[in-house]
């Protein structure tokens, strides 16, 4: 069988794209999406996302984690699905499409640069040293001093694999503060089981983990990943978070294609 695929990346977190309008890709084969997303032995990338057909939209996203197993929003892997379906003509410069959380909208600019509609946030759980919310993935974001110098792996793994999260685990994302709007952070991401260059859900919860303890009064968060810069906007309603925006780059690395 041979598939062409895409390789982009958002900010250095970098995911395979296949085009299955024609449902012709075998997306229950675990072992096969593992092997695609492995850096020796496959293509390479933090995840496979599949663009396929939906009635009312224009597209829907279906993403793959590295170790093969579909999994929930990816912020990073949805601004570089839209930059994709232009690519592919399926869009021009403004989209709505469906992911496993529900309906996003996204805007892209001359520049490249792409504006992805996240979910709404009611929930934000503030702890005395971590806060827990879920932006389309959940995500445990800890405030820590030398950044630089972090184990994000090994205490990233820890908290994912703790008794707080159970079988199904959380990303978890190390942040320092740069000024009132403006942070830095480090993501470990389950299923990738690692740090990543960037995290979109990640930097989304940041931002409003942020916002909910008081750190920053801003509602346009600047955040300084290890692969780039992104930014996140949003509107607050009382408890709730409201027209949350992820924005940031998503270019095409390479096209190419492969059989097995």
């Amino acid at each position: 069988m041979k598939f062409t695929f895409y390789k982009y990346e958002g900010t250095g977190n970098d995911f395979i794209f296949i085009d299955n309008r024609q449902n012709k890709f075998p997306k229950t084969d675990v072992k096969l999406i593992e092997k695609l997303c492995h850096r020796r032995f496959g293509i390479g990338a933090d995840g496979l996302i599949l663009l396929e057909d939906d009635i009312e939209t224009d597209f829907r996203m279906v993403y793959y984690n590295s170790d093969g197993n579909q999994s929930s929003m990816c912020g990073n892997g949805g601004r570089c699905i839209v930059a994709f379906a232009k690519n592919l003509n399926i869009i021009n410069d403004q989209t709505t499409f469906l992911a496993t959380d529900g309906l996003h909208k996204a805007f892209i600019f001359d520049n490249g640069i792409i504006s992805l509609g996240m979910k709404d946030v009611d929930e934000v759980r503030i702890q005395n040293d971590y806060v827990f919310l879920n932006t389309g993935s959940p995500h445990h974001v800890m405030l820590v001093d030398d950044l630089n110098n972090y184990d994000v792996k090994n205490n990233g793994a820890k908290i994912r694999y703790s008794d707080l999260y159970g079988k199904a685990g959380s990303n978890v994302n190390f942040v320092k503060q740069i000024s009132d709007n403006h942070f830095r952070i480090r993501t470990y991401e389950r299923g990738v089981e690692d740090e990543t260059y960037s995290c979109g859900t990640g930097a989304t919860a940041a931002a409003i983990a942020m916002n909910a303890i008081g750190k920053t009064n801003s509602n346009h968060i600047k955040l300084d990943v290890e692969g780039g810069k992104l930014e996140v906007s949003f509107s607050k309603e009382e408890s709730t978070y409201t027209n949350v925006f992820l924005k940031g780059p998503a270019n095409l690395v390479f096209k190419g294609k492969i059989e097995w």
